[in-house]
C-alpha cells in the first residue's frame, strides 16, 4: 500500500450516482462531506484533481425532467444548466474550507492534438502550484460524435486521461459500489469483492460487466478501462464506494479499501 499512502498528486473522480439522489437531484450532504475531505486532503500536502460528473444529472433534476434525456440536443441542454449548478456548488463547498476551485472542460482533441496537450498540462501544473483544485469534466455541451471525434465518452475515462496529463501518483474512482466483486453483489449475496488486480485480463473484464446506474453513463467496466489506461501510465487506480467520503482518509492510512489495480 506504499504507493498510495505516499501519493502525492491524487485525481479523484466522482460519478453521478454518488453525487445525486435517485431523483437527479444533488445529495448536497454528501458533495459537502466530500468537499471537506479533499480540502482537508489538499491542507495534508496533497495535490488534488476532482473530476466530476453529474452535468447532465444534475441539469436533468433541476429542469424537473423525469428521466435523463436521450437526444443529443436535449443531454447539451441539460448539460449546461447542470455545469452552471455544480461549479455553484464545489464554489460554495470548497470555499468554506478556503480553497479556491477552478473549472476546467475538456474535449477528446486535448489528447489528440500536442499542442493542446501541452497547454492543458501547463494549465493544471500552474493551478497546482497555486493552491487551486481543479474541477474537470467533459465539455458535453460541444462534444459530440460529430465535431471531429472529440468526445471523450464517459468521465471514468477522461479520469484516466487526466491522470495520464498530471503524471497523478493514485487516480481514485467513487461509484455506488465498494470495488470490483467476481460477481453481481446486488443479485448474488455471495459475490466477494476482489481487493486486488495486479492486472487487468480478459477475465477481469469479464467480470465487470456491463452498464451501471439509470443515472451514469457507465458501469464497473467503464473504471476497468479507465484502471487499465491508468496502469499504462504507471499510476495505481483503486475503485471504491463514495457513499462515505471519509473513507479516503482510510484508503491513505493504508486501510484496504475497495479493489487496487495495478499497485507496484
Amino acid at each position: 500500500m506504499s504507493v498510495i499512502t505516499q501519493a502525492k498528486k491524487v485525481v479523484v473522480k466522482v460519478g453521478t450516482s454518488t453525487l445525486t439522489y435517485k431523483n437527479g437531484k444533488l445529495n448536497l450532504r454528501r458533495v459537502e462531506r466530500l468537499c471537506k475531505v479533499l480540502s482537508d486532503l489538499q491542507n495534508s500536502g496533497k495535490e488534488i484533481i476532482l473530476v466530476t460528473s453529474g452535468a447532465i444529472g444534475v441539469g436533468a433534476g433541476k429542469l424537473g425532467l423525469a428521466e435523463r434525456p436521450v437526444t443529443t440536443e436535449g443531454k447539451q441542454a441539460a448539460a449546461a444548466v447542470g455545469q452552471c449548478e455544480l461549479m455553484f456548488i464545489y464554489d460554495k463547498f470548497f470555499g468554506e474550507y478556503n480553497r479556491t476551485v477552478a473549472q476546467v472542460l475538456l474535449t477528446g482533441d486535448v489528447i489528440a492534438n500536442e499542442h493542446n496537450k501541452i497547454n492543458t498540462q501547463n494549465t493544471f501544473s500552474e493551478l497546482l502550484k497555486m493552491g487551486v483544485i481543479p474541477v474537470v469534466n467533459e465539455n458535453d455541451t460541444v462534444a459530440v460524435d460529430e465535431l471531429a471525434g472529440n468526445q471523450i465518452g464517459d468521465n471514468d475515462t477522461l479520469s484516466s486521461i487526466v491522470a495520464r496529463l498530471v503524471d497523478a501518483d493514485l487516480l481514485v474512482i467513487l461509484t455506488d459500489i465498494d470495488g470490483l466483486y467476481d460477481g453481481n453483489p446486488r443479485k448474488n449475496a455471495k459475490a466477494k469483492r476482489i481487493p486486488y488486480v495486479p492486472h487487468i485480463t480478459d477475465d477481469i473484464r469479464q467480470i465487470a460487466g456491463g452498464a451501471g446506474s439509470a443515472r451514469g453513463t457507465g458501469g464497473m467496466r467503464t473504471k476497468v478501462e479507465a484502471a487499465c489506461s491508468a496502469n499504462a501510465g504507471g499510476i495505481t487506480c483503486c475503485v471504491m464506494s463514495g457513499a462515505v467520503p471519509e473513507k479516503l482518509y482510510d484508503l491513505f492510512e493504508g486501510a484496504q479499501i475497495g479493489t487496487i489495480f495495478g499497485e507496484n
